[in-house]
């Protein structure tokens, strides 16, 4: 007896480890102690391109998956529709297989075993009869002031939202009953999503289920981590050398531990992912612990004096940088060599991979460079050597965008603020 609580204690802690917050851990324990397995569903709607904050959830999904909770991966096509049009119809099929590209990629890389991963498109069973018959019995039950209230910290808020933001958290906790989930895993942005499905799927005379958060990652200027913003945040697909850029130019101020990307990034994702390479001892991915690091060390920071600081856990390290023992150049350069190590295998499998480039394409036609159209050059003949350009050709010369929905936000307004120089 003793010895299966021992084992069901260590399971909880499993599960629990590296959260920022837990509601209904007791739902959790009592399935423990009942013996049957534990089942999760984690929901991501694919609209922006994702950013390598969603690092922090998928190594959490690791820890479930070695406790032997069965996880289920929403990608919810018809959220991203509803969210106040991040994502047009027409485009979301695309981004559903854009994202499951992604996601299986950076599964591997981490590494978390993905035959025991369910990956489940939303639409596959929101469009059902009873999935919507549930749907407007949830309308009925819910006022306008719980609905908005719950999406606040998840949804677009606009001055005159859209109606279908109010639907947006009803789906989300409608999801939990119709993939049979014991628990709901997501960010602490969902609390407020996760407490109205608490109160509402009682009503509705569904059980109500635990719900687990993880911490929210800063972005790279300090603020929220956004697909929206690209200066806050790194692509998984984003070359070597534009990984470096935007890490130099990160918000890391010698001695602030307040709002630290870098800091948080470690904490919250290389730590753990290191961590876990430890436990699993898989020697094709290596922690990213120096050689001839201490036992037990989860991750090294070279110094620019050629010693190296070892660390166990991460608070040690944040104590550190306060008392500016790690250099803000040190670190980012650390970060940067073990983060481009994560980010290859992901990008070489994005290149080997036809199937994957095509979709991207498709899913994200804004990032498709545009075309640029050179004029011809004409020898000067005559009277007109020599010649001041007419503003036709001036017009001519310069840089023609086929189609400028489809260039990238920067090279337009670099081309438009060239041409009010001009």
């Amino acid at each position: 007896m003793a010895a299966a609580t021992a084992a069901q204690n260590e399971t909880y802690d499993l599960i629990t480890r590296n959260l920022q917050e837990v509601l209904g851990g007791d739902i959790i324990r009592s399935i423990l102690t009942e013996g049957r397995t534990l089942k999760c569903y984690w929901g991501t709607a694919p609209t922006g391109r994702p950013h390598i904050a969603y690092f922090g959830p998928l190594t959490k999904i690791a820890d479930f998956l070695r406790a032997g909770v069965e996880v289920t991966i929403l990608l919810a096509d018809v959220h991203a529709f509803l969210d106040n049009m991040k994502a047009p119809l027409e485009l979301v099929a695309h981004r559903v297989k854009y994202y499951e590209y992604v996601l299986r990629a950076v599964f591997k890389a981490i590494p978390v075993p993905i035959d025991r991963l369910r990956f489940v498109v939303g639409s596959s069973y929101q469009l059902t009869k009873e999935y919507n018959l549930d749907n407007y019995r949830l309308c009925a039950t819910v006022t306008e002031h719980d609905a908005k209230k719950a999406g606040a910290e998840v949804v677009k808020q606009v001055a005159s939202p859209l109606l279908s933001g109010l639907l947006y958290p009803g789906l989300q906790a409608l999801d939990e009953e119709y993939l049979k989930c014991d628990f709901q895993f997501g960010g602490v942005d969902q609390r407020k999503i996760f407490t109205y499905a608490e109160l509402y799927l009682p009503k509705l005379g569904y059980k109500k289920r635990a719900h687990l958060m993880n911490g929210m990652l800063p972005g790279l200027t300090g603020a929220k981590m956004s697909s929206s913003d690209p200066s806050s945040k790194i692509d998984f697909l984003d070359p070597p050398a534009s990984l470096k850029k935007k890490l130099k130019q990160a918000f890391c101020e010698e001695g602030n531990v307040e709002n630290n990307a870098l800091l948080a990034f470690v904490k919250a994702v290389l730590m753990p992912i290191s961590s876990l390479r430890l436990e699993t001892q898989d020697c094709e991915f290596k922690s990213f612990a120096e050689e001839g690091a201490p036992a037990g060390t989860v991750f090294s920071i070279p110094r620019r004096d050629q010693t190296t600081l070892h660390y166990v856990e991460y608070a040690p390290m944040e104590e550190d940088f306060k008392n500016k023992l790690i250099h803000p150049g040190d670190l980012k350069a650390v970060v940067t060599t073990v983060l481009s190590q994560l980010l290859e295998p992901v990008q070489k499998e994005f290149e080997t991979t036809q199937e994957w480039q095509e979709v991207t394409a498709l899913a994200y036609p804004s990032d498709v460079p545009a075309k640029v159209v050179k004029p011809k050059k004409e020898k000067a003949k005559g009277k007109n050597k020599g010649r001041t350009p007419a503003a036709g050709d001036e017009q001519a010369a310069r840089l023609t965008v086929q189609d400028a929905t489809d260039a990238p936000t920067e090279l337009v307004n670099e081309r438009a603020e060239k041409n009010e120089e001009e």
